[in-house]
């Protein structure tokens, strides 16, 4: 008597525990392996954008001439774009009123770029709490279908007045799938997260460093803004 082993079958014969293990194992991975092509776009796009931006930026280009480009971008503004932006919008803003120091205006602009520099950084780890978690728990899961299957098998095996190793591989075969989905599950997700993290570290450090050198030239343009008040008074 031949005993199918394949997959397809291992899985159908398997009990409803052990079906219901998989079936979860099964979703994780999809749900997974979406968010793992979503991040790789938006880190590809989020590492494009910052290259462009900041060679428009160290170009010479007159701040207010960039400023009126990244405003009126019929994409999103995303990253470092969107930090500029909302910082020298403050910086407008501010020093437009009357009585307000330089010191005082630069802050006001490093302000608004730390709490969009916040919301970018949010939108860059969204999902990855997610990867982490499937990578840390499915090879668990699995494992928990697993003894559930072998001590179904055993128990049913106990009814029995002989048993053979032909009786016993198949009831162990479909248990081991499921620790065999659990790691098809959890190892892309680990390496996907691992991966991204390193990225949005990357991105975080560079949005950092723009923003030093940034408040670096308002400092000097917003001096040079109350120099031209003054003698203008």
């Amino acid at each position: 008597m031949t005993t199918d082993l394949s997959i397809v079958h291992l899985i159908t014969q398997a009990g409803p525990i052990v079906k219901l293990v998989m079936l979860i194992l099964v979703m994780a991975s999809v749900v997974s392996w979406a968010y793992i092509f979503a991040k790789y776009k938006e880190f590809q796009s989020a590492f494009k954008i910052t290259d462009t931006f900041e060679k428009r930026f160290w170009s010479g280009i007159d701040l207010n001439e960039l400023s009126r480009q990244v405003g009126a971008g019929h994409h999103n503004k995303s990253g470092v774009e969107s930090i500029f932006h909302a910082g020298f919008q403050e910086y407008k803003r501010l020093n437009e009123q009357a009585g307000m120091e330089p010191m005082h205006v630069v802050e006001g602009a490093r302000r608004a770029m730390q709490a969009q520099y916040t919301r970018e950084m949010d939108l860059l780890d969204n999902h990855l709490p997610f990867l982490a978690t499937v990578g840390s728990t499915s090879p668990y899961v699995g494992l928990f279908g697993t003894v559930w299957g072998i001590m179904s098998s055993f128990q049913a095996l106990g009814n029995m007045k002989q048993a053979t190793l032909a009786l016993v591989a198949p009831g162990i075969s479909e248990a081991l799938v499921a620790t065999a989905m659990g790691l098809f599950a959890a190892i892309p997700a680990v390496v996907a997260y691992n991966r991204y993290s390193t990225n949005a570290d990357r991105l975080a450090t560079r949005y950092e460093t723009f923003m030093d050198d940034f408040t670096t030239v308002l400092q000097r343009q917003a001096h040079i803004s109350m120099n031209e008040k003054n003698n203008g008074a």
